[in-house]
């Protein structure tokens, strides 16, 4: 019995020696790692224009830099917001020479020369776009995070109807989209409303829309 329990002490007491050199043996000391690391490397920059609100704006930043964060972080046109930095939520949505995109998932740099629209650019306080009316007095929000987006989205959306430019949900791929609220739903489809405002997002548009059209 007590020659066993040698053993097996013996057999514990060599596995944990033997797991203990291998693990020196493959993490190498923390300075040695230190000294292996390279430097990091200074960002590369780049200087371009971007016209944004109908400003010429100079820019001089990391090529890295997103568009969502050009405009928030740089130029502090904070009504853009950045929910998941992901594309997913629509939160960061402005309008890149007529053309809605999410400013997250592009990089500030690949659009030297853009005419970019946020939403300070559509209205103001003093003049609001009749989008941002028309959300006030539908109660197209709730939370109001993601309402700058949803209102850039909107925008971009009756243009693309107006555009004759199909949805998947379009019946015609030849003839002019339909205004309907199938339409409108699938469109703003990329931007969540968390608080659950859509029906009253797509009365807002709806109203819009029959003003324009």
């Amino acid at each position: 019995m007590n020659d066993f329990s040698d053993i097996n002490h013996a057999r514990r007491d060599l596995l944990i020696a033997g797991a203990l050199s291998a693990t020196a043996a493959a993490v190498p000391p923390l300075a040695a790692a230190q000294q292996a690391m390279p430097p990091n490397p200074d960002p590369i920059t780049a200087r371009y224009t971007i016209q944004i609100n109908g400003k010429i704006e100079h820019l001089s930043l990391d090529t890295r830099t997103t568009l969502l964060d050009a405009l928030r972080e740089h130029l502090h046109l904070t009504g853009t917001k950045k929910g998941c930095d992901h594309g997913q939520c629509g939160a960061c949505t402005v309008i890149v020479d007529g053309r809605r995109i999410n400013s997250c998932l592009t990089l500030a740099v690949m659009h030297e020369g853009a005419k970019v629209t946020t939403i300070e650019g559509l209205g103001n306080k003093d003049k609001l776009h009749p989008m941002q009316a028309a959300f006030i007095k539908h109660d197209g929000y709730q939370c109001g995070y993601c309402t700058p987006g949803q209102i850039c989205s909107a925008v971009s959306v009756l243009d693309e109807i107006k555009q004759g430019i199909p949805s998947h949900v379009s019946a015609d791929l030849n003839a002019k989209p339909l205004l309907s609220a199938d339409e409108l739903r699938e469109r703003m489809s990329g931007n969540i409303c968390r608080c659950g405002a859509y029906s009253n997002i797509i009365d807002a548009i709806t109203e819009v829309a029959g003003r324009t059209a």
